[in-house]
């Protein structure tokens, strides 16, 4: 059994729009640049694994485009036929900042198509755990609305898939991209069988949406949590926060697999972020999450490329996740480590955290219970 790394290159030709960085161009605002979600981080990351030799450990593989089955799953018709026909007559924009040009529709489906495929690798048996690197993202798209960069919900289409194959009826879904998951949280907000579980700095993107009060509905209610952490949280808050929430949160759960939103604009010089966390805070985190899913449902643990905007330290985040993922001796070095731990905050902001914590928690309704804060 191995590690499965799902990837398609028409991913990387997704664009369109004409922005420098979050602002459209026009008016006082010089053209340049383009949108921070550009293919260069994930194409990066693939060349690193492929140059440091750890692409020759795993099971590098392709995928089907999703169908249009999968896609109504989760979005209804109008969404998907305004897409597509959109796509087909040279590209535009449905939602907010969610540009895309000729065949966008067609590339959406393949990025949603390497998350379904990566889902249902490993619940058939086929793969320990896999990482599907989806582009364009998806976990701040609605049903009915993209937004955020994201066109469809990759990883909505790939449970949705599952469930309906007969694969898997219980997930947790954990998101620790640096924004809120909203698209996510909004197509499971009515379903107890998925747990949707976002760790996100607090009022970044959306503003309006990741409060801890935010728990679900109807039948539904209790099965999702947003964990929002300050501007600033750096290696010791997050794995925090993965203790003291996240990781008792999913063992109650008791899903059949874990399937990670896996953003790296928490990064500590991310462009859209301003935490702290650094390459092995998500190692850190995988090595938790994996620990978790031996626990609880067989070690089966997917992960689905989100954002992430630093051409050059995502592919190092990335690198590290898979060496954990695969349990590889290959090292990417973190050529960042020893600035960004002297950038670490402090004893005193760690202690603010924890409070932090303990308040997220007490907002909760229904509550989490005082086993949530301070043990696993």
């Amino acid at each position: 059994m191995t590690t499965g790394f799902f990837w398609d290159e028409s991913c990387f030709w997704h664009g369109g729009g004409n922005f420098a960085g979050m602002l459209p161009v026009g008016g006082l605002v010089q053209p340049g640049g383009g949108l921070p979600e550009s293919p260069e981080t994930k194409r990066r990351l693939k060349n690193l694994i492929e140059v440091s030799g750890l692409a020759k450990e795993l099971a590098m593989s392709g995928a089907d485009p999703a169908s249009r089955d999968d896609l109504l799953r989760v979005h209804p018709a109008s969404y998907l036929d305004a897409f597509k026909a959109l796509s087909d007559a040279q590209g535009g924009d449905l939602g907010l900042r969610t540009p895309f040009g000729p065949g966008g529709f067609e590339i959406a489906a393949m990025s949603a198509g390497l998350a379904k495929a990566a889902l249902l690798s490993v619940l058939k048996g086929q793969l320990s755990n896999a990482y599907a690197l989806s582009r364009p993202p998806g976990h701040h798209c609605l049903p009915d609305w993209p937004n955020g960069f994201c066109l469809l919900s990759n990883i909505g289409i790939a449970i949705r898939a599952a469930q309906a194959e007969g694969l898997a009826t219980r997930v947790a879904v954990l998101d620790w991209d640096v924004h809120h998951g909203n698209g996510t949280e909004a197509v499971f907000y009515e379903d107890p069988d998925v747990l949707t579980l976002s760790l996100h700095q607090e009022r970044n993107y959306p503003l309006d949406t990741g409060d801890p009060e935010d728990r679900g509905k109807g039948e539904g209610l209790g099965a999702n949590i947003n964990v929002p952490l300050p501007p600033g949280t750096g290696h010791k808050g997050y794995l925090a926060a993965m203790e003291r929430i996240a990781l008792p949160a999913m063992r109650a759960h008791r899903p059949d697999v874990i399937v990670v939103a896996c953003g790296f604009d928490a990064g500590a010089n991310d462009p859209l972020g301003r935490m702290l966390a650094t390459a092995e805070t998500f190692r850190a985190m995988t090595a938790q999450v994996m620990d978790l899913a031996r626990e609880v449902c067989d070690g089966r643990v997917v992960m689905v490329h989100e954002g992430g905007y630093s051409e050059t330290y995502v592919p190092f985040c990335g690198h590290a996740v898979l060496e954990e993922m695969s349990g590889s001796a290959i090292r990417a070095a973190d050529p960042l480590a020893a600035t960004l731990a002297a950038r670490q905050p402090g004893p005193g902001f760690d202690t603010f955290v924890d409070d932090w914590l303990e308040d997220v928690v007490s907002r909760m309704e229904p509550g989490l219970g005082p086993s949530y804060v301070g043990t696993t």
